[in-house]
């Protein structure tokens, strides 16, 4: 294993990630569909696809990060495979449906996890936008999840059903939750979403998205360490855990313990898993009547502010 990658795939199996040596499900919920995830390499990504293969389906990674997305599928193999996509590439995306298509025969499921947080500086009034930045979250997250439904619907069409999954946001059911750019992305996603599910169930096809509260993910982590890191001067991070760029376990617990203390929920911990949950909901046929859907899995931080103290 390339020495980079290691914190990240420990980090990964200390956090409930790494499950591929735990027992296959008896009743495997997606046996015979072929699935694509975006931005699967890391993090919710790469939760659902070592769920979803031990559903039985098919798993293709798709992810820029090729170092990581190849150990994955290799230690998953021969279910699982991986594709370099840049989501926000036109050609990308459609170099990843077709791929998927000449490989297995069909596509019965997209997952458009991939996405970027964008500067999670504090600076947050609107006064301050930077539109380099604005432009940069929004062809990721915004075109990029517009573009893996466009070419995933085209391949589902002709065979008269499909499913289409996207990661939006708690940031996208209220404001206050995000920077202007992601939560403008967010929002756009579910959007999207709705629309697409108008335009799409004609063809059997569902499109739904899935809101999270915070993951403790190595990218949320980063990004909010590399901000306190900002605004203490540079002189106070912890060496060892900025080290290998992957959080060490007290810098995942305190962002756990953060979000424990915003939910409504009390009591359990929000982790990747979780999400790769909801989606392998959204994914298999039990939801087949479910479309046009945004499932919030947030601890009830969007129900309420609780001001008056219920």
């Amino acid at each position: 294993m390339p020495a980079q990658v290691m914190p990240e795939q420990t980090f990964q199996g200390i956090h409930g990630l790494g499950r591929e040596n735990s027992p296959s499900p008896s009743f495997k919920r997606l046996e015979g569909k072929v699935a694509i995830v975006t931005g699967g390499a890391k993090g919710i990504g790469e939760a659902t696809v070592r769920l979803f293969a031990r559903h039985g389906a098919k798993v293709v990674i798709a992810d820029i990060e090729d170092t990581p997305g190849t150990v994955l599928a290799n230690s998953l193999s021969p279910s699982v495979t991986y594709v370099h996509c840049d989501v926000s590439s036109e050609e990308d995306i459609e170099n990843l449906i077709n791929s998927t298509i000449s490989r297995y025969g069909q596509l019965d499921i997209l997952f458009n996890n991939a996405g970027v947080l964008g500067n999670q500086s504090k600076r947050k009034s609107i006064v301050d936008l930077d539109t380099d930045e604005f432009d940069r979250v929004m062809r990721v997250n915004v075109r990029g999840v517009a573009l893996g439904m466009k070419h995933a619907a085209r391949a589902m069409i002709p065979r008269g059903g499909g499913c289409i999954i996207s990661t939006a946001s708690v940031a996208g059911v209220m404001g206050g939750l995000g920077p202007h750019a992601y939560t403008a992305s967010k929002h756009a996603i579910v959007g999207l979403t709705k629309n697409s599910a108008c335009e799409l169930g004609r063809y059997g096809i569902r499109v739904n998205c899935i809101s999270p509260f915070g993951v403790a993910t190595t990218m949320l982590v980063n990004a909010w360490r590399s901000t306190s890191y900002e605004e203490d001067g540079g002189g106070d991070g912890d060496d060892e855990c900025m080290s290998f760029g992957a959080p060490c376990e007290q810098e995942v617990e305190k962002m756990e313990e953060f979000v424990r203390g915003l939910a409504t929920l009390k009591g359990p911990t929000l982790r990747a898993r979780d999400i790769a949950e909801a989606a392998l909901y959204l994914a298999s046929d039990e939801s087949k009547y479910v479309s046009g859907h945004n499932l919030v899995v947030d601890g009830g931080v969007t129900i309420s502010r609780n001001c008056v103290g219920l």
